[in-house]
């Protein structure tokens, strides 16, 4: 008596034990690679979120110093000490160039590229 659930004499395709492992590292890497670009793109895209965040953030700062001292401020030390002001500079690098007290001064925010 027989499984019936075996088919000897009917079997249409049928894959080797290395078939199945090389099948089964292919997806595996697939996985993997498709697991670092999602990683890789969600970094890139926060990155680029606390940028925004860094230059609306002196945006405004710059603009309080201004409202509450009737002055711009003078360097972007100023604006760490008397109004709280963070940032990775690991990460970023703020050029601050002022031009007068009274007149708004030239902020570049550069991303440093990290290898």
């Amino acid at each position: 008596m027989s499984n019936r659930f075996e088919q000897k004499g009917n079997q249409i395709f049928r894959l080797s034990d290395g078939a199945y492992r090389f099948i089964s590292i292919a997806i595996f890497v697939t996985i993997a690679v498709l697991f670092f670009f999602a990683v890789d793109a969600t970094g890139k895209s926060s990155i680029s979120k606390q940028q925004e965040s860094l230059e609306s953030a002196l945006a405004r700062d710059i603009v309080q110093c201004y409202a509450i001292e009737g002055r711009y401020p003078p360097n972007i030390d100023y604006l760490e000490h008397h109004y709280g002001l963070t940032y990775d500079k690991t990460t970023f690098f703020v050029e601050y160039m002022p031009i007068a007290s009274n007149l708004y001064p030239d902020v570049t925010v550069i991303k440093i590229r990290n290898n």
